[in-house]
């Protein structure tokens, strides 16, 4: 069952027609785009087949060139009049089906002017309108095709567009996880680098302060660094500094050499 039904005039714009419908067809998939020359097997009935494309369809496109009113037909009258007229009748069975009209506006065509249309058309000069220009063919395309999907959800599941716009966008996500465990990879080998070389700080996801075989000296803390000197041997009074950061101790450490009757 089609989805969209590309209504248009032979002797009007029929190369727009059938780059709509192709382009229809290639985004949303052949069965869904109903076009007369290409969706009409051989043999079959074609009023038939119209009638019941345009009964079951849900959107109706309307390509309306500069000579749409103006084609004759065999009697030499405007073929708009005739109410045996297959593209005035299929726009009449939209329109009284409830369905989506969205006329589309090729080249010089301007709004539909409501003089020139039979009473039971007259409903179509109201309907919003789409321009498709064959200069701006691509970008007229993608954004008919963009209305058509937003307003019919049957055919945005099937849209192969946003289905490769999400791919793409699901391939870069994947990539992304791949690109920081590299870089992840560089900064452990940098930090053991460092690591090995002395003392450091690590900034980032390995924040903190690292010590490696300190030579003298060291202070991790945020306040002012007291050293006391390294002291060994028989010295007879070593002053030694310790304390925290908001003051000095100062301690004195006299040994006193005891004589005893031994000599120790």
């Amino acid at each position: 069952m089609p989805d969209v039904f590309v209504n248009y005039r032979t002797g009007d714009e029929e190369s727009a027609a059938t780059m709509i419908a192709r382009e229809l067809a290639r985004r949303f998939g052949g069965e869904r785009i109903f076009f007369a020359s290409n969706s009409i097997e051989p043999g079959s009935r074609f009023p038939v087949e119209l009638v019941r494309a345009v009964e079951e369809c849900e959107a109706l496109l309307a390509v309306i060139g500069p000579r749409w009113a103006e084609v004759r037909g065999p009697d030499g009258r405007p073929a708009l009049k005739a109410e045996q007229d297959w593209t005035r009748r299929e726009i009449q069975t939209a329109l009284d089906r409830g369905v989506l009209v969205i006329p589309v506006l090729v080249g010089k065509a301007t709004r539909i002017d409501r003089a020139v249309l039979p009473d039971d058309l007259l409903e179509l000069a109201d309907c919003q309108y789409r321009r498709f220009d064959h200069r701006n063919a691509e970008s007229d395309l993608t954004a008919l095709g963009d209305t058509l999907a937003r307003l019919l959800p049957e055919l945005g599941a099937v849209d192969r567009d946003a289905r490769a716009v999400r791919e793409r966008s699901e391939a870069k996500s994947r990539e992304k996880p791949t690109r920081d465990i590299g870089h992840t990879r560089m900064r452990t080998r940098d930090v053991e680098q460092r690591v090995r070389g002395g003392i450091g700080t690590l900034n980032g996801d390995l924040s903190g302060t690292f010590v490696n075989k300190p030579q003298g000296p060291v202070n991790t803390g945020a306040g002012h660094q007291y050293n006391a000197p390294h002291f060994e041997g028989d010295n007879t009074g070593v002053q030694f500094t310790a304390g925290d950061n908001s003051g000095t101790v100062h301690q004195r450490f006299e040994r006193e050499r005891r004589h005893s009757d031994d000599g120790r």
